[in-house]
């Protein structure tokens, strides 16, 4: 119920961008727009639509976790534990860009990563919670759901590829490090901690 009063919020505040985020997977003109507004994190529509990101991919762990492990204990603080961890992982690594972007002074060359990186999160947000509902209220195997997930985030990183592989290219040292550091590695950690 939180996850729609959140879409329902990012509605009222900004229908358009709420379109936008959600169709970003199918429509790749509207990142071009985009690219040339500043894009400000404390935003009340980017800070709704961040927790929202945050939420439904804690719910996917949570719903993960209780899928693989048997004697997994389904309680409410486990999921603000996923909740809070993926939390604070994810805002980290915004303020890291957020500085490395202003301490190397490349703040405009690497906008546009950011914000096509941010997009296709959301955009896999949304699918996501989409998944969710219909694995709640219809028959369809949680596996599916968790196929659907991993799909999306292939999807994420290949177009996430395609559209900034000027960029990539240029600095293919970096982009490999960045890989390594802030997607790899807490993923690896996590499932260390998990298993």
């Amino acid at each position: 119920m939180f996850l729609f009063l959140c879409i329902v919020v990012l509605k009222i505040l900004d229908s358009k961008r709420l379109k936008e985020s959600f169709f970003a997977f199918f429509n790749l003109s509207f990142l071009e727009d985009e690219d040339t507004e500043p894009s400000n994190f404390f935003d009340t529509f980017q800070i709704v639509i961040f927790f929202f990101s945050v939420v439904v991919l804690a719910l996917i762990i949570h719903k993960f976790l209780l899928f693989k492990i048997v004697n997994f204990q389904n309680t409410f603080s486990l999921f603000l534990q996923i909740f809070i961890a993926l939390l604070v992982y994810f805002l980290a690594k915004r303020i890291l860009e957020y500085l490395l972007s202003l301490l190397f002074l490349i703040k405009k060359g690497i906008h546009f990563f950011l914000v096509t990186k941010n997009n296709y999160l959301y955009s896999l947000s949304y699918l996501t919670y989409i998944a969710l509902i219909l694995n709640e209220y219809t028959a369809i195997n949680e596996l599916y759901i968790f196929y659907f997930t991993g799909f999306l985030f292939t999807l994420r990183f290949i177009l996430f590829s395609l559209r900034n592989k000027k960029l990539i290219f240029n600095q293919l040292f970096y982009f490999i490090l960045y890989i390594c550091a802030f997607e790899i590695a807490p993923l690896f950690v996590l499932s260390k901690l998990m298993f």
